[in-house]
């Protein structure tokens, strides 16, 4: 374990070296939850097509699961990650495991909307509290790593929704141990990225964000950066998804997506000669 992790840090430490000689910027932005609506997975895919986002994150529970499916064989250009889900948060719509694992779900058979308890939620409505099991939780991974590969080979790693691996560290170390055994495992922050914002908490509007990430790109320093949000677009569909205490999903993902593919954001990431890459790519 202790070589495994010297050998990791060593490799980190020689891509940073590597990039502050070469004045290379490589710039990874993720997009999460396709397969989750309609309206994300024309959001993802617009953000990749003709914007910055280069890796995307496929909810296999997701009901736009097919669609999903269909556009990224459309976009093999698209890097694909398996977002492991264990959590089903918005408040009108729902999605169900694969598996029968009871021991993560609600009394209606749904997953739990949180991983952590949160006070404006009711009682009784997070993971952590749930009466989990591990070998449970494995086999609805399995079933959803085996899902997204036979419909999506081209899957080059995985994660998971909502951060679901901090609710234990079993769950992580399994996650973790999937990874490895699917040929999953790409993992930017073991190749030296580090995680960025492009905008403020308080840049709400999409013309903010866009002013915010115009500065920031134009600020990097050599080095690798990773940066993680979801695309989406002011619908009638995705006003309907919310849940209590985000209630602008619709208006705030819009203004993801105008971000992703705003040309005053691209065309900064060409004058400072930043190179986009995907997760199948981070290690390279």
């Amino acid at each position: 374990m202790k070589i495994k992790l010297i050998t990791i840090l060593l490799l980190i430490v020689s891509n940073y070296i590597s990039c502050q000689t070469t004045g290379e910027i490589k710039l990874l932005v993720r997009g999460d939850d396709i397969g989750s609506s309609h309206t994300a997975n024309v959001a993802c895919i617009e953000s990749y097509k003709n914007g910055i986002m280069r890796s995307v994150e496929l909810m296999v529970p997701g009901p736009w699961f097919p669609e999903a499916v269909r556009l990224l064989n459309e976009n093999p250009g698209l890097d694909v990650g398996v977002h492991l889900v264990i959590t089903s948060e918005w408040n009108d719509i729902k999605w169900r495991p694969l598996t029968c694992c009871p021991g993560i779900v609600d009394k209606d058979g749904y997953f739990y909307p949180m991983i952590w308890q949160r006070e404006d939620f009711p009682k009784g409505t997070a993971l952590k509290d749930a009466p989990w099991k591990l070998d449970e939780i494995e086999k609805e991974f399995r079933a959803q790593i085996e899902m997204a590969k036979r419909h999506v080979p081209h899957a080059s790693h995985v994660n998971c929704h909502m951060g679901c691996g901090s609710c234990s560290p079993e769950i992580e170390n399994l996650i973790k141990r999937l990874a490895k055994e699917y040929d999953l495992n790409a993992e930017p922050s073991e190749h030296g990225y580090k995680y960025i914002s492009l905008w403020k908490r308080e840049d709400t509007t999409a013309d903010a964000r866009i002013a915010s990430a115009v500065k920031i790109i134009k600020e990097l320093k050599p080095g690798k950066y990773l940066f993680i949000d979801h695309p989406g677009l002011d619908t009638p569909e995705m006003r309907a998804i919310w849940h209590t205490g985000y209630e602008n999903v619709a208006a705030d993902r819009d203004a993801v997506t105008k971000v992703f593919t705003s040309s005053e954001v691209k065309k900064a990431v060409s004058e400072k000669g930043i190179k986009l890459v995907s997760y199948r790519e981070s290690s390279k």
